[in-house]
């Protein structure tokens, strides 16, 4: 899952960064209003962090920018005022949440988790897809009772594919999701194919069926 941290404070841009990091999320972080601009153009993400108060311009502008292009990034808004009409606002805005600084790394977590359940998963703290089970929380694959051992490459690749089935996705589109700003480092897409074909591997040996699909020209397709 990917997120963004738009915060201008270094030091607390860094820690959310890091902790974040550690629970496992691809982290992609800006510290003013044009490079948020500039990424939330380019790319999606399963949740924004939000910081209102930014040297360049307000965060809130850049909400009403997701909105009126009909982004459907998850928004936490964080900021040091506790104001309940900013609250209201960024919420009548279309944020999904709302923090007010200090706040702890853990309730953030929690947050950030909340609102990609609701969005990307229904809800749901487990996935079903025909005999493949995936807990999103314990971060878990099991496959007619077998359990499956997988990278966390593998892991965030088959989750992305269960949340697009039935979807063609492209390798550029794969590529952002699963490795964000270091997709740029690669001069092609062997190393998806290398991920791609030792997931497939690994489920087709616990017993599920084959559904990825290969896409000439486009992409891959779950289903």
């Amino acid at each position: 899952m990917k997120i963004l941290i738009v915060e201008d404070e270094i030091s607390l841009n860094k820690s959310m960064v890091d902790f974040l990091t550690k629970q496992q999320y691809l982290c992609e972080s800006v510290s003013n209003y044009y490079d948020a601009l500039e990424k939330i153009e380019s790319y999606e993400y399963d949740c924004i962090v939000l910081d209102i108060g930014l040297p360049d311009g307000n965060g809130l502008q850049l909400l009403h920018h997701l909105k009126d292009n009909r982004k459907t990034d998850g928004v936490i808004i964080v900021s040091a005022r506790n104001e309940l009409d900013d609250k209201i606002i960024g919420i009548e805005a279309g944020a999904d949440d709302y923090l007010t600084k200090p706040f702890h790394l853990p309730e953030l977590s929690v947050r950030i988790a909340a609102i990609i359940r609701r969005k990307n998963l229904q809800g749901n703290n487990v996935l079903f897809f025909k005999d493949i089970t995936i807990d999103v929380l314990a971060k878990t694959v099991v496959v007619k009772d077998n359990a499956v051992v997988v990278t966390r490459k593998e892991y965030d690749l088959l989750l992305y594919f269960v949340i697009n089935k039935n979807r063609v996705v492209s390798k550029n589109a794969i590529a952002e999701h699963l490795w964000g700003d270091d997709m740029d480092m690669a001069d092609n897409h062997d190393f998806i194919y290398t991920h791609i074909k030792n997931l497939r591997k690994k489920l087709l040996a616990a017993g599920a069926g084959d559904y990825l699909q290969s896409v000439y020209g486009m992409g891959y397709k779950f289903s």
